[in-house]
């Protein structure tokens, strides 16, 4: 990968906290303890963090990532825990007029007690909590204490308490926390609890001023409007239309205080190295890190922003939609003075789910029933949303659900964004985006494997062979493997060879399908130009080491897909359709040259080689680039992202695994 140096230019929208004398704080990171709150027994927890990396650190648990860990780590979301730390105030600030505690991330059903106090109960993950204790706190020998209860308990009796109506299609939808942490097609089941963000102690004297906001943060606008082939959806700056090139963004990690900053700046530079202008954050995940924000800021990502609502039903009650207003009040005044967030979306794939998925017949939802869901979800995402949008931003276009149209349906092809799962799920050729390109492609996508070194990260060499245990555990797509040999079968190999093949060379085989499908499908997006004005890829990054959409895998390392997207997306070349599909291709069997000078291999073949992949035991080493085509007689010339040796590189292309 090419070295990317890139300056960080942030503007400052929010004018400083001012008070009538200095105020002063102090963060309480330090000190933490934890336990079960049946046992009695303390160990030391890290602040942020979560209960999950909190055993992991003491040993109390394996790595819940390591082979079928997930299935025996279940009991920890069921169980309840417990957090303490003490502290000291100095003079200064205990003299203050007033002192208050804030919590900007208790996940999630927490009671809080300073000195034996009980200061707060939190129930949502997503919002900070601010509470006056200045009658509470102490000089010296404080203890805070937070005592978390199961999410997973408490959505199960709140759904319980409520039979027999059931809501769509999980008991996640009554808690507001990331609803990822419940399972996903690509993640797994970690609900957990924690203290995810920070704590600090402020206190000030007089009256406090608080920050203001600056409405012109930018001059990006959605323009929706009819015109001959249905009704536009584009984004426009300064009056000019943006063609937006990009992804959807997951969380980059199940427990999610474990995300560096450097991790955000390798992701978010390779999004940028791949020519990508918009990344959407999707719905079952979190408002990101400041730093994300960030980031996209200084590169000039912009950045769709969902609510967190995602593939379920909510309920309407006036508790749980008051508890979405201070939860959208404080993530808008936190985000909104970032001129990358150009939009906010309702939800992910809610109003298609609901008239699309058969959730009415499959949860018994008629007559009183279906009006009640239908008429909350109205409600929520296009009443309340949209006005609350309007009173806390006031600027950036708010749209409430994405995608607007199912994809079986023609409208999704001529009017607001699209999600098209024909490709997958509906195990269609990318071919049908000749007929079935939207106005703009919010989602689509085509599964790979992860990295060959990140298998061998969470596997045993027992675990090492097509279909076993434990490759099957990392595979959470319905079916995900079926249809990715459908997909092989039909563009790479025949099935009788596909059955015999190894694990290594499979992985290997799925990266070139996943490369293939989406070089070609973005080819036939970007020539809809302007018709279609946006293709934005399921997905950039993977929570966790798992087989899945994603381009790049949880080693923050390219699959082969990553510079599929870098080619296909760039500025000053529009990219081709492939006329033959590599089944169909003649090839001849390659002898490599292969030599090294510092960061740089060069690589030479005696036959025209398809998909040439560059790889390393060093499990740290980047390519410029891979998966290419290599000309016989012709030496490319590839950066690596450091100083490598030639010992460590292996060289396979496609000859060679259908061959062997």
């Amino acid at each position: 990968m090419k070295n990317c140096s890139i300056l960080l230019i942030l503007a400052i929208f929010f004018i400083p906290v001012q008070t009538t004398a200095q105020n002063t704080s102090i963060e309480l990171n330090q000190n933490w303890q934890f336990k079960n709150q049946k046992e009695n027994k303390w160990y030391n927890a890290t602040v942020p963090g979560t209960v999950h990396t909190d055993l992991l650190a003491n040993k109390l648990i394996p790595d819940p990532y390591y082979r079928d860990n997930e299935s025996k780590l279940q009991w920890i979301d069921k169980a309840d825990w417990e957090y303490k730390t003490g502290f000291a105030v100095e003079a200064d600030l205990f003299k203050k007029d007033r002192i208050e505690m804030t919590f900007d991330g208790l996940d999630t059903y927490a009671d809080v007690y300073l000195n034996g106090n009980l200061i707060l109960r939190a129930d949502n993950m997503f919002r900070g909590w601010t509470v006056n204790v200045k009658a509470f706190i102490k000089k010296k020998k404080n203890e805070l204490l937070i005592q978390f209860y199961s999410a997973q308990n408490r959505v199960d009796s709140i759904a319980k308490a409520r039979l027999p109506l059931v809501l769509p299609d999980n008991n996640r939808v009554y808690v507001r926390k990331a609803q990822f942490q419940f399972g996903w097609d690509w993640g797994p089941k970690f609900a957990g609890c924690g203290i995810w963000k920070g704590i600090k102690i402020e206190g000030w004297n007089g009256v406090r001023i608080r920050p203001t906001y600056s409405a012109e943060k930018n001059n990006v606008k959605l323009i929706q409007q009819k015109d001959a082939a249905g009704t536009s959806f584009y984004f426009e700056k300064d009056g000019k239309p943006i063609y937006c090139k990009g992804a959807n963004w997951i969380p980059a990690d199940v427990f999610l205080p474990r995300v560096t900053k450097d991790e955000y700046r390798k992701l978010l530079l390779m999004a940028k190295e791949a020519s990508m202008n918009m990344l959407r954050v999707w719905g079952g995940g979190v408002y990101e890190d400041d730093y994300f924000y960030d980031l996209c800021d200084s590169l000039g990502i912009m950045v769709w922003q969902d609510f967190m609502f995602a593939g379920g039903m909510y309920p309407g009650d006036e508790g749980f939609m008051t508890n979405v207003r201070e939860e959208v009040k404080y993530q808008i005044e936190r985000l909104r003075h970032h001129p990358c967030i150009v939009l906010w979306c309702g939800n992910n794939e809610i109003d298609e789910a609901w008239h699309n998925w058969g959730w009415q017949k499959q949860f018994n939802l008629h007559g009183q029933d279906s009006a009640k869901v239908w008429n909350d979800y109205k409600r929520l995402f296009e009443d309340s949303l949209k006005k609350w949008v309007n009173e806390f931003d006031g600027i950036t276009p708010y749209v409430s659900t994405s995608p607007k149209n199912g994809w079986g349906h023609k409208e999704s092809f001529t009017e607001g964004d699209s999600h098209y799962w024909g490709l997958w799920w509906g195990l269609e050729d990318w071919e049908v985006f000749e007929k079935k390109t939207g106005r703009f492609i919010s989602e689509y996508g085509m599964q790979a494997m992860p990295n060959w070194n990140t298998i061998k990260s969470f596997t045993d060499s027992s675990d090492r062979y097509l279909y076993s245990p434990v490759i099957q555990a990392h595979q959470k797509a319905n079916d995900g493997f079926k249809k990715l040999n459908h997909y092989l079968t039909r563009y790479f190999i025949d099935s009788a060879r596909l059955s015999k093949l190894s694990l290594e060379d499979y992985t290997y085989l799925t990266q070139c399908l996943q490369f293939y499908i989406l070089r070609n499908s973005i080819a036939i997006h970007r020539s809809k130009y302007p018709t279609n004005m946006g293709t934005l890829l399921w997905q950039l990054n993977d929570c966790w080491p798992v087989s899945s959409w994603s381009i790049t895998d949880y080693s923050r390392q390219p699959k082969a897909a990553w510079y599929a997207v870098k080619e296909s997306y760039r500025d000053d070349a529009m990219p081709a359709q492939e006329s033959l599909n590599p089944k169909d291709i003649t090839l001849q069997k390659p002898a490599y040259t292969v030599s090294v000078s510092g960061n740089v291999v060069s690589i030479k073949s005696s036959a025209n080689a398809k998909y040439v992949c560059l790889s390393s035991t060093d499990s740290e080493a980047v390519f410029s680039d891979n998966y290419f085509t290599l000309y016989a007689g012709i030496t490319e010339k590839i950066s690596v992202n450091k100083t490598i040796d030639l010992k460590t590189i292996k060289v396979i292309s496609l000859f060679d695994v259908l061959h062997r």
